[in-house]
């Protein structure tokens, strides 16, 4: 097999290729692929280009003029072979075959200003097929954050938005994270997803979430700074979110998804995101519970001691204050006991743990300790639930399974209406629904009752 790489104006290639199309029709295992560049191109895209350092390092090449000639031995494993130039090829056609090319300078300029043509014509058309094609529009605030690093390789693999949907990924962040953000951007376009359209980095907030189709605000308040008290610290946030849901009215598409996660006052943004940015539908924003779910589970699965298949967790309340953790509806899968069944078969959590202190102590301790702003991760598991609520919302939610999401109450288990309350909810095509259905006793609507009088008392300090 013989391999061109060449400039699409290049003379000499216009000589070479009709010698090599002429051995190719001729001879039965001769084979040319032909890998044409743009003359713009050629110095910045390819000889200063990771794809021709990489070819001429591994197999110990020097090249630099048009056009580059090698044979790949597919007999031997493909191992390349450089053959050099356009002088290199014809000696190499002459010496092993016997036929040379005897064309004049005038049609070698002719075939390659034709070529040239082609090819641009080409490019337009790929240009053209690649624009109907209209990514997600992704953007992420507080970029330098580690679980925008995690985030990525998942929102860009296709199990997110699925197979045929392409995402244009933008990180902002401010300019005193512009390093961090241009490495994030150099790795993720080494990563080389198909469905990675592009990855650009913002630092200027009068051009963030343009063309947005989805928003995840990531925490980066307390992160960044050490806020003296608490009034100061919800001040803070609700100018933040004043300064995000006015550009997200501004610029996002009207039917953007926005999901506020973090470790700080979660709720209480989401809320003030809506307020700011008042033509984008409510049932479009929510705050991440799901963080808190799933560390509940894996400590319900260790305490087992098997392998995280508990599900039904109900998370309620102040996802990153005071919240509740609601096992009344959990449910444990392939439990290894005397008792087996079907993949589908369940059986209630709490009938087994037998250790009533252990939920009341120690697992409602390390729980209020995460959802606590003290607690530090670093963004894996920040990354997979985000990943995986987004899944959930384009893709549905497994069938009878419920997720816990902060969510605008519209009075739902007697919750006052106007505040976002974390609570269960089932995707399904393109959007949720609040699992009314769900019943709750006494003592949990008492708990309930407290949570969000604690939510209100929080957001009026916002007022």
């Amino acid at each position: 097999s013989l391999k061109f790489s060449f400039l699409a104006d290049c003379p000499y290639f216009a000589k070479a290729e009709l010698l090599a199309d002429y051995l190719q029709i001729n001879l039965p295992n001769f084979k040319v692929h032909k890998i044409t560049q743009h003359p713009d191109k050629w110095e910045v895209r390819v000889f200063n280009s990771q794809w021709l350092h990489d070819i001429c390092e591994k197999n110990g090449w020097k090249h630099k003029r048009s056009p580059i000639v090698w044979r790949e031995l597919l007999d031997r494993g493909g191992k390349g072979l450089l053959l050099g130039g356009y002088n290199d090829f014809m000696e190499h056609a002459q010496h092993y075959y016997g036929i040379t090319s005897d064309m004049l300078s005038e049609q070698m300029l002719k075939i390659a200003e034709e070529n040239l043509q082609t090819h641009i014509e080409i490019e337009k058309e790929e240009e053209y097929i690649k624009s109907l094609i209209n990514p997600l529009q992704v953007w992420i605030s507080s970029a330098s954050a580690p679980a925008c690093y995690n985030l990525i390789p998942l929102l860009a693999n296709g199990e997110v938005f699925g197979m045929a949907t392409e995402v244009s990924i933008h990180l902002l962040d401010s300019n005193h994270y512009k390093e961090i953000l241009h490495g994030i951007v150099m790795e993720a376009q080494d990563l080389a997803f198909p469905l990675l359209r592009s990855v650009s980095m913002h630092t200027e907030l009068d051009d963030a979430f343009v063309q947005a189709d989805i928003v995840i605000l990531l925490d980066d308040i307390l992160l960044q700074h050490k806020i003296p008290s608490l009034e100061d610290c919800i001040r803070q946030v609700t100018e933040q979110c004043k300064v995000y849901g006015s550009l997200i009215e501004k610029n996002a598409n009207s039917r953007v998804k926005v999901i506020v996660s973090g470790k700080t006052f979660v709720n209480l943004r989401a809320l003030m995101i809506m307020t700011f940015a008042p033509s984008i539908d409510s049932l479009n924003i929510i705050a991440m519970a799901m963080f808190l779910e799933s560390a509940a589970k894996a400590m319900l699965a260790r305490k087992l001691n098997m392998n995280s298949a508990v599900k039904d967790v109900i998370v309620w309340g102040n996802i990153s204050g005071n919240s509740y953790i609601d096992l009344s509806k959990a449910k444990v899968y392939r439990y290894d006991s005397a008792i087996w069944g079907p993949p589908n078969f369940s059986r209630h959590l709490l009938d087994m743990i037998y250790d009533s202190n252990w939920v009341r102590s120690e697992f409602a301790s390390v729980l209020s300790s995460l959802s606590s702003r003290e607690h530090h991760c670093l963004g894996m598991s920040a990354a997979h639930v985000i990943a995986t609520v987004l899944r959930y919302w384009y893709q549905d939610s497994p069938p009878g399974e419920i997720v816990s999401v902060g969510i605008l109450s519209e009075g739902q288990f007697c919750i006052p209406e106007g505040i976002f309350f974390s609570m269960p909810v089932r995707f399904q095509d393109g959007n949720w629904e609040v699992i009314t259905e769900t019943k709750i006793n006494e003592e949990t609507q008492e708990i309930l009752k407290h949570l969000a009088h604690d939510l209100i008392q929080v957001m009026s300090l916002s007022i």
